[in-house]
């Protein structure tokens, strides 16, 4: 799988967001309490969600499925006018990334291992400390194999 390589224009995203490890995968939880106030936000920017993950400096270098990182289940707006009470704003910078059409269920790690152990380490490309997050369009259904979306994985050169 060759990913598209692609500058990231900033986006303003609000949501909501937990502390997580991948031993204690607490996603379910965190899009359960988001999606049914999606409609509170006003301004959105695009119909689809962003699933974006906040990694630690060093969570790459010494991996383990027990170490924590921020994990975020929010929408782009087109601007912070109103924030509904008990989400958030962030703002996702602008940056080099490799984007990733993924099909398949969202339960299946596989790709992330393919991302990380074969494609990164072959590529001309690092692992930037920038969000990685997943577009989830009108194509993507939870845990179903022919769910799609889209794989950001931030990236500079060599």
């Amino acid at each position: 799988m060759i990913p598209r390589i692609e500058i990231l224009k900033e986006k303003k995203l609000i949501g909501q967001n937990i502390k997580m490890s991948l031993t204690n995968n607490r996603t379910d939880q965190l899009w359960g309490q988001f999606a049914p106030r999606i409609k509170e936000i006003k301004n959105r920017a695009t119909a689809g969600k962003i699933s974006m993950q906040i990694y630690p400096t060093l969570y790459f270098k010494d991996f383990r499925y027990n170490n924590e990182f921020e994990k975020w289940a929010t929408i782009e707006v087109k601007d912070f006018g109103e924030i509904p009470i008990g989400m958030k704003s962030f703002i996702l910078k602008d940056g080099l990334y490799a984007v990733f059409a993924y099909k398949g269920s969202s339960s299946d790690n596989s790709i992330f291992q393919y991302i990380f152990s074969e494609w990164l380490p072959n590529s001309e490309y690092l692992i930037d400390h920038r969000p990685h997050f997943e577009v989830l369009g009108s194509k993507y259904k939870n845990n179903d194999l022919n769910s799609e979306e889209e794989i950001w994985i931030p990236i500079k050169e060599k």
